[in-house]
């Protein structure tokens, strides 16, 4: 795939894309982005779990190479693949995170078909605020990792491992 767009040679992609193309909306959609990994309270083998989830159903390049770091903590590099088989191993995830990957596919893929049994799961394991920080960090990033494989950018924008 290629990038879908006109930028300005020597443009910043991202900063182009991202703040100055749309600029009434762009800065607020970056910042939203930026939000739920500068302020989720999500334990983080959860939400990698969703956000993994969600990047391989978008097929976005950047967003399956990327690992959200905290504190100088990241998942272990097995950890991916777990999410990946979630439903054939699921004793490889915790039940936050192994729920947390099912919600990410069902959210992104048949949203209208959850249902009582699901509902009931989720807050066995989670408060009402988790799950719907839960369900605002899988909107975002179905939506910006969508706009990034859609218009190209994650061929452009790609880490080490896709030159």
């Amino acid at each position: 795939m290629t990038l879908r767009i006109t930028v300005p040679e020597g443009a910043d992609l991202l900063a182009h894309v991202w703040g100055r193309m749309v600029p009434g909306i762009g800065p607020a959609a970056a910042g939203l982005s930026m939000a739920v990994y500068e302020h989720s309270t999500l334990e983080l083998r959860t939400f990698e779990a969703a956000r993994l989830r969600i990047a391989a159903i978008n097929d976005c390049r950047w967003c399956r190479d990327f690992r959200t770091e905290r504190d100088g903590e990241r998942v272990e590099d097995a950890f991916p693949a777990a999410v990946a088989a979630w439903r054939d191993a699921p004793d490889a995830l915790d039940a936050r995170a192994l729920l947390a990957a099912e919600y990410a596919e069902r959210f992104a893929l048949a949203h209208t078909d959850l249902d009582d049994d699901f509902w009931e799961r989720a807050h066995a394991l989670f408060s009402d605020a988790e799950l719907v920080e839960l369900t605002m960090c899988l909107g975002s990033w179905v939506a910006f990792g969508r706009l990034n494989r859609v218009l190209g950018l994650d061929t452009v924008c790609a880490l080490p491992q896709h030159p």
